[in-house]
């Protein structure tokens, strides 16, 4: 019984600790949350300061197109990154 116990604690001490992904996988995962977090930073803003007035800002280009497509690139960054085989 000790055998098999102390087998297995040795196991552990040898085993390395290890991350999930590479260097790599975890820039690439890094530069993804910034694109999103980008993308939701320019899709904020143009309320108005009274409800009974509608701000046409709301529609510009930068929060319709630009944004979310920022987001959709970032959320695709972060499948890259997590699927990309890294070297180890």
């Amino acid at each position: 019984m000790n055998f098999t116990i102390n087998k297995m604690e040795n196991k552990n001490k040898n085993k390395k600790s290890e991350f999930l992904f590479g260097r790599k996988n975890y820039i690439f995962m890094l530069i993804g949350i910034l694109v999103i977090v980008l993308g939701f930073i320019l899709m904020a803003g143009g309320g108005s300061d009274n409800p009974a007035v509608f701000n046409e800002e709301i529609y510009n280009f930068r929060r319709i197109r630009l944004a979310p497509t920022l987001v959709l690139i970032g959320l695709g960054i972060e499948i890259y990154a997590i699927m990309a085989k890294s070297k180890k």
